[in-house]
């Protein structure tokens, strides 16, 4: 099954945060991975302000050995219908669509995809003890 990691993984990974280990095995398989541009954008953002353009422009090159799924109308009409049943944002609405669209996994550390279907989520403040 593909997968979708969520951009708080993606943060996770760059940064070797305490979820660091549970995002890895999902990052590191580029051949079943799938990016949403609405991720780039956000990766790109939070990498820019917290650590300057070059690595900006690396992490989101580092989206881009994955495959990247780009927003169609068919796609963000979905993301609406799943926003109003789920009560989601916009940027996590586009996210959990292109996950279901592409019958993806979607992995992630926020708590607003808790319970939803096809999610594996990794609690904040559980780390896994070594």
């Amino acid at each position: 099954m593909a997968a979708l990691v969520d951009t708080c993984g993606w943060i996770e990974w760059l940064i070797d945060g305490a979820l660091c280990d549970r995002f890895s095995p999902y990052l590191t398989d580029l051949e079943s991975l799938i990016v949403p541009t609405c991720l780039q954008f956000e990766l790109y953002k939070w990498a820019k302000r917290e650590r300057g353009e070059t690595a900006a422009l690396e992490a989101v090159a580092l989206t881009e050995q994955a495959r990247v799924i780009s927003l169609s109308t068919s796609l963000a009409l979905y993301a609406g219908d799943l926003a109003l049943e789920h009560r989601l944002s916009l940027a996590d609405a586009l996210i959990y669509a292109t996950a279901r669209r592409y019958e993806a996994l979607l992995v992630t550390a926020d708590d607003h995809f808790l319970g939803l279907e096809d999610v594996t989520y990794f609690p904040k403040h559980a780390v896994s003890e070594v």
